[in-house]
């Protein structure tokens, strides 16, 4: 596993910037920044922050790529989700729909 690319496509789907990855993550930008230029991959612990940065865990991080990680966020919302009934369903899509 590519993990300076996981880190990567991951802050690229939130639309974050570099910056912003490091301010989530609560290190130092020249941390973030020293490991994509040099191309190696962070210690546990960085890791570690930058996926409470992104919500998820290690173990998450580490699944395979085809494996959808969800964050707890998103768990509720499909918890909540499953509670309603189908006319309900159809206007959160509906709404989430028309706000994406």
């Amino acid at each position: 596993m590519d993990i300076i690319k996981k880190i990567e496509d991951l802050r690229t789907e939130r639309g974050w910037t570099k910056y912003r990855l490091a301010e989530e993550a609560m290190i130092l930008y020249s941390t973030l920044a020293g490991i994509y230029s040099r191309g190696t991959p962070p210690k546990i612990d960085t890791l570690e922050s930058i996926c409470n940065a992104f919500g998820i865990t290690l173990a998450q991080f580490f699944t395979d790529e085809e494996t959808e990680i969800i964050n707890e966020n998103e768990k509720q919302l499909l918890r909540l989700y499953r509670k309603l009934d189908e006319d309900n369903k159809r206007a959160v899509l509906t709404l989430l729909d028309k706000n994406s």
